[in-house]
């Protein structure tokens, strides 16, 4: 078993904190900083420290004259608005905890999470979703009321906010001093791959200790009173609501935006200086300037070709061993005047740092956004890990690995390669189920279900899911991880599931990029359907080269035999994917299961 302790954390959250002490406490030290800035009548309003804080209390007295008592979980069915992290922190506020459900859930989610967690008030975004929640509820007599954030009638926090002018604002003073550090501050449902989501519980020490530790490495240097983010992800994902929350601590200019289609629009008018992602993301900057490059004919395709390799190459040579070379240092600034300029101003033009999670964001776009300049780290971290446990920072980079533990936690690979971690920032168990708690713990540390290995120097790199090793007939163990992040690299895969269990060879199902394969169309001056298309010798040869590639990433033994393509997207509301559109392996095997079937006959 190897272990790797990082160094000790120089900080300790009281015992008589809770999250929703950095909203007075700002309010407090710098009133008139702009915290906040959210879209009012198509323009953008300021918030200030003391204006947040003061509707943070309004709001919670609200919930008070609602019924909302100390422990008491509260539902937040909401998409990635200012309203969210309000009505987050008045929750806090009452001494109540926060149950987030993506705004994207079904009645049948909805009703698990609000029966499981004995959620008595909901609050959504619209009437839709109040349709969603009413079917959801019906029958649960603990559920007191469906507040709409954004209806057709008077906005909840408008109605929360009147309702509470009658309670004697000492009460939140009162609720505040009865709670602790390791009171719960939210119950977060995973997001089941498999089985019925669990609800974790992370507590508001849970969540300083993940600020705190940020804090104490060089990110720092960009979580800073001048600077802003814009947050576009699931605010109900750990990831997002960890990083916001720490921001904010920091005093960081938050901006939220839900609107993914116009997301390049938002960044060039708010001019974000470090952004959170996820791989999809960036891969998608990347693919859409392939593609305008490839649309402008041979020789802009060309040239963002070379321009791809020689950001690569510069990385490399630059995170090696070794030195930059004169020919290469003088290819790359031309490159950056012909090209690179163009992607960091796709994200704003002054973004230092971006943080990726959530899934791997593969080696080489990672070394690409590195040699541009624009710095993407990547982390690992679960809900159950309140956000990262590990991450690469400035100081120390090892792209392929997830980082080095945050200060104060720990990180240890057991005997069967599974990563284990423990630290302040790890959750005290799951809400209701003490057997899922009691599996999940060995002496102390955390069981994450992932497969690992730690280097010297305590670089984490994930290796698979331990739950997710195909052991082919011969009776060859396979981590399916490393050749489905080597196919997703291509543009024009989206989704890989790789397949194989008990099979005498691995096969991989695919599912293919809707703009990639409408630019191909275009391209080949093509029309039809798919299976048109896959008949197009080109089209074929460019898959065959996509999958010789990931092979060369593993062994003969390992290796792709065959694939399929599948003719629609994996998605929500399909069923293959979670909300934070991780795949349903068991779903995909079953429904597709004669489709696998056919690469064996």
């Amino acid at each position: 078993m190897r272990e790797y302790v990082a160094v000790p954390a120089d900080f300790s959250v009281p015992d008589d904190w809770s999250c929703v002490q950095s909203a007075y406490d700002r309010a407090a030290r710098t009133p008139d900083h702009v915290a906040f800035r959210r879209p009012v009548d198509g323009r953008w309003v300021d918030v200030t420290d003391r204006e947040f804080a003061d509707t943070v209390r309004a709001v919670g007295r609200g919930l008070v004259a609602a019924g909302i008592e100390p422990g008491d979980r509260v539902a937040l069915l909401c998409s990635t608005r200012y309203e969210w992290n309000v009505i987050d922190f008045a929750i806090w506020s009452t001494g109540g905890v926060t149950v987030p459900i993506y705004d994207s859930s079904s009645a049948e989610q909805v009703r698990w999470i609000m029966e499981d967690s004995g959620a008595r008030l909901i609050l959504v975004e619209t009437d839709e979703q109040a349709g969603t929640a009413r079917e959801g509820t019906d029958g649960l007599d603990h559920v007191r009321d469906i507040l709409v954030i954004d209806g057709a009638g008077t906005p909840a926090i408008d109605a929360l906010v009147a309702s509470g002018e009658g309670v004697d604002p000492s009460v939140l003073d009162e609720r505040r001093a009865g709670m602790d550090a390791d009171s719960p501050a939210t119950l977060i449902y995973t997001s089941g791959t498999t089985g019925r989501p669990k609800g974790c519980m992370l507590t508001h020490r849970n969540f300083m200790s993940e600020t705190l530790s940020i804090l104490e490495t060089p990110f720092h240097r960009y979580l800073r009173e001048d600077a802003s983010t814009v947050m576009f992800l699931p605010l109900a994902h750990v990831l997002a609501r960890a990083i916001t929350y720490a921001g904010f601590h920091a005093g960081v200019q938050i901006v939220h935006s839900s609107d993914l289609i116009n997301l390049v629009d938002t960044f060039g008018e708010m001019r974000p200086h470090y952004i959170l992602a996820v791989p999809r993301v960036f891969q998608k900057v990347f693919t859409k300037a392939q593609a305008t490059a490839q649309d402008g004919g041979k020789l802009k395709a060309w040239i963002f070709a070379k321009a791809t390799e020689t950001a690569v190459a510069y990385s490399k040579a630059n995170r090696g061993p070794g030195k930059v070379g004169p020919l290469l240092k003088a290819r790359h600034a031309l490159f950056t005047k012909l090209v690179y300029g163009k992607l960091v101003a796709a994200l704003g033009g002054r973004c230092e740092v971006a943080i990726s999670g959530g899934a791997p964001l593969g080696e080489r776009l990672t070394h690409f956004f590195d040699g541009i300049g624009v710095n993407i780290f990547e982390g690992y971290g679960l809900t159950e890990t309140c956000a990262a446990i590990t991450v690469n920072t400035p100081d120390a980079m090892r792209i392929g690995s997830v980082g080095q533990p945050l200060p104060g936690c720990a990180v240890r690979i057991a005997t069967d390669g599974e990563v284990e971690v423990s630290g302040p920032v790890v959750t005290a168990g799951y809400w209701g189920n003490e057997k899922a708690t009691a599996e999940s713990f060995a002496d102390g540390w955390f069981r994450t279900g992932d497969l690992g290995s730690l280097d010297e120097d305590g670089f984490l790199t994930i290796t698979g899911r331990k739950k997710e090793i195909i052991v082919t007939a011969g009776g060859k163990n396979v981590a399916p991880n490393q050749l489905e992040d080597a196919l997703r690299a291509d543009p024009l895969i989206s989704e890989a599931v790789c397949v194989g269990d008990g099979k005498p060879f691995i096969s991989v199902l695919l599912t293919l990029d809707p703009e990639a394969l409408e630019r191909w169309k275009a391209y080949r001056e093509k029309s039809g359907s798919l299976y048109e298309l896959l008949s197009d010798a080109d089209m074929i040869e460019h898959l065959d080269q996509s999958i010789s590639r990931a092979n060369r990433t593993v062994s003969h033994t390992e290796s792709i035999k065959k694939y399929h393509v599948l003719p629609d997207q994996f998605t929500e509301e399909t069923g293959e994917l979670t909300a934070s559109l991780k795949v349903k392996r068991n779903v995909v095997h079953q429904k597709f299961a004669a489709q696998i079937e056919d690469l064996y006959s």
